[in-house]
């Protein structure tokens, strides 16, 4: 999610000036960010919904020791 929204907030705000300032808060990028965020959740929302194997949620084992795997 972390990823997603970074990417989305990349692109929209690309064309932009970097004038950034630590005293000062930039309410415009605020907003970028809050957007960025919902996008990405409605995105991963969506996928969830209509695609769930693409995400399966139930957890299985894929390593089984067997015999051969037990020094003696």
């Amino acid at each position: 999610m972390l990823i997603a929204s970074a990417l989305i907030l990349a692109i929209r705000t690309v064309r932009r000036a970097a004038d950034y300032d630590a005293c000062l808060s930039n309410k415009d990028l605020e907003k970028e960010i809050d957007y960025a965020i919902g996008l990405a959740h409605s995105v991963l929302s969506k996928l969830l919904s209509k695609h769930a194997s693409i995400f399966p949620q139930r957890r299985e084992p894929w390593y089984q020791a067997s015999d051969e795997d037990i020094p003696r």
